[in-house]
């Protein structure tokens, strides 16, 4: 099991991720906007170092929704691959099965 200040620290920066999406979208737009002045975009870029770092998508940790897990964590499941073994073997993950050969 993770830290639960791991957990919520991840947690709170989905928060920050999501309250500010919009704004960095806007932001994003005008730095790439062929038409805009260099004033306008220097303003842009002034204005992405003012939002709080969390905000920034690359800044998240998928984690196990299970464990807490950060590493060897798989998208398609949301869980880790211990915690996707153990319920594979449990039989709890419909149309996965543990293979041999």
């Amino acid at each position: 099991m993770a830290k639960k200040s791991q957990v919520n620290r991840d947690n709170y920066r989905k928060e920050l991720i999501e309250k500010y999406a919009k704004r960095r979208a806007e932001l994003r737009k005008t730095l790439h906007n062929q038409n805009a002045s260099i004033e306008e975009k220097i303003e842009a870029q002034q204005a992405f170092a003012k939002l709080p770092r969390n905000s920034c998508p690359t800044r998240k940790n998928n984690r196990c929704a299970l464990t807490g897990r950060s590493k060897a964590y798989y998208n398609k499941f949301g869980i880790s691959r211990i915690a996707l073994r153990e319920l594979a073997l449990r039989g709890q993950l419909p149309g996965v099965r543990k293979s041999s050969w």
